[in-house]
């Protein structure tokens, strides 16, 4: 798979100032508060809003992202601060940037204040540098993103805080050109926490962004495997008649951090392992949280079971209840999986059906949740599929994904002891976190008559052998009466 890292082009930005004089001097920023927590395959960013309305009446803001920032962001989600109801936010596509218009949940007389946080989630955003590492050598990553957080209206005082999770800070970008716009200094350094700012009066014209605008970067050593799963295929069967659901799930891992510079040694690897000093960039194990009440799980790859890991179960919960535990699955892979490797495995489980699915008597309609996927801490899914296979002869039926798919389709599955095949839904999605974890709600109904279809049919099939097996033994095939 092709690498994807991003840089920012400064003649991308400089083309966002024309397209913000849409948004009108409506608002003012009295502060803008830009966080961002590095990681490997994952950048969380949180960002502060400080609103002051210049105009009566004001119901709607707008965020301004450029295409290379909106590109890396697989997930975003705007709140008042301190508060948990995520606000209605759309987004509008111009030539140079996208514009989030946020809806307020009150209009804003003149000179009335709301504090926004925008929470965004950045996939692809770091490489390894160097590319290569040794066996017993560090891993360190690099950050890009823009100095200055460019938005349709005038920003009086902002900062960017770039945190790093280890205090091993490499090194860092400092600013030029931006004394106009400083008193206490461009950047300071506490630990592995940057801060670049506070700088003043940010203006939005076209000259202010293609002169002051530019790229800043952090170097700095991350202590955790980068991984990617590159594919992701999720298999979830619906069976009234064994009353579980049964999800499989086949993965396609890679270790995106530096690749192996020269080759594997397995007496260091035993002696780090031993020594408790294993190279951050080697993936040895992982842990997966599967629902409480889990049964049958099994993990394997292309060369059979795997019998290194461990399964701790947790009480089944009732649907509608909230689980306070999960049922904890440590997998260790058949050989350590360094930078630049690939592992491919397939792993299952089955849950009692009743914490998935609810039956309305009224309208004899079943309603099933199936979880998008079980995450691996810290990791993106480039490409997913998730086929949800409902019972033989189910009809009526209606599905709601949890955030927007690439595609939705139907089609039919034919298992053993099947005679038309089962309804299965298929969704496909992309770029996938620990932040899409919902569930897939999927409602059909299944008629008395193909709940007994499958009874019937295996009764009718060993009914015809026993008539053959009858009538086989009564048939004469001597040439010549005895």
């Amino acid at each position: 798979m092709a690498r994807r890292w991003w840089t920012l082009p400064l003649f991308l930005v400089s083309a966002l100032a024309p397209s913000f004089s849409l948004a009108g001097p409506a608002f003012e920023n009295t502060a803008i508060v830009r966080t961002i927590e590095l990681g490997g395959s994952l950048v969380h960013v949180s960002t502060t809003y400080a609103v002051k309305a210049l105009e009566p009446g004001q119901t709607t803001y707008q965020i301004a992202l450029s295409k290379v920032e909106r590109a890396k962001t697989s997930w975003l989600e705007a709140k008042v601060k301190g508060q948990t109801t995520p606000l209605k936010l759309s987004e509008d596509e111009s030539s140079a940037e996208y514009l989030l218009s946020i809806s307020l949940p009150k209009a804003l007389a003149v000179n009335g204040t709301l504090n926004l946080v925008l929470e965004t989630m950045q996939i692809h955003a770091t490489r390894p540098f160097p590319e290569q590492a040794a066996q017993n050598e560090p891993q360190l990553l690099k950050y890009e993103t823009d100095l200055f957080t460019i938005s349709p209206y005038t920003t009086l005082v902002q900062r960017t805080k770039i945190k790093s999770i280890a205090p091993n800070v490499i090194s860092y970008t400092t600013p030029h050109d931006v004394d106009s716009f400083v008193r206490d200094g461009s950047v300071t350094r506490s630990g592995g926490t940057i801060t670049y700012g506070p700088y003043h009066d940010i203006q939005t014209d076209t000259d202010f962004v293609a002169k002051h605008q530019q790229s800043v970067s952090v170097h700095y050593s991350f202590d955790y495997p980068v991984i990617e799963v590159e594919t992701l295929r999720r298999t979830a069967e619906i069976s009234h008649w064994g009353s579980n659901l049964n999800i499989e799930d086949k993965a396609h891992l890679h270790n995106a951090g530096p690749t192996l510079k020269g080759h594997f040694s397995r007496l260091e690897y035993q002696s780090q392992n031993f020594q408790r000093k294993q190279a951050p960039h080697i993936l040895s194990d992982f842990t997966l949280h599967l629902p409480p009440g889990v049964t049958n799980a099994y993990f394997y790859d292309q060369n059979g079971n795997v019998s290194t890991s461990h399964l701790r179960t947790a009480p089944s919960v009732a649907k509608g209840s909230k689980a306070v535990q999960y049922s904890v699955l440590q997998l260790r892979p058949r050989y350590p999986v360094l930078g630049g490797w690939n592992y491919s495995y397939t792993i299952g489980f089955d849950t009692p059906l009743q914490d998935s699915v609810s039956y309305d008597a009224k309208d004899g309609v079943y309603t099933v949740g199936v979880p998008v996927m079980t995450p691996i801490p810290g990791t993106v899914v480039n490409d997913a599929e998730v086929k949800i296979i409902l019972p033989e002869g189910a009809t009526n039926v209606k599905f709601v994904s949890p955030f927007p798919e690439i595609s939705s389709s139907m089609s039919t599955h034919i298992s053993y002891l099947d005679t038309v095949g089962r309804p299965a839904v298929t969704f496909t999605y992309k770029d996938l976190t620990y932040k899409h974890t919902d569930n897939i709600y999927v409602s059909y109904q299944v008629p008395l008559s193909a709940h007994l279809k499958k009874a019937v049919s295996v009764s009718a099939a060993f009914f015809s052998l026993f008539a053959f097996a009858f009538m086989a033994r009564r048939v004469n095939l001597n040439l010549h009466k005895k």
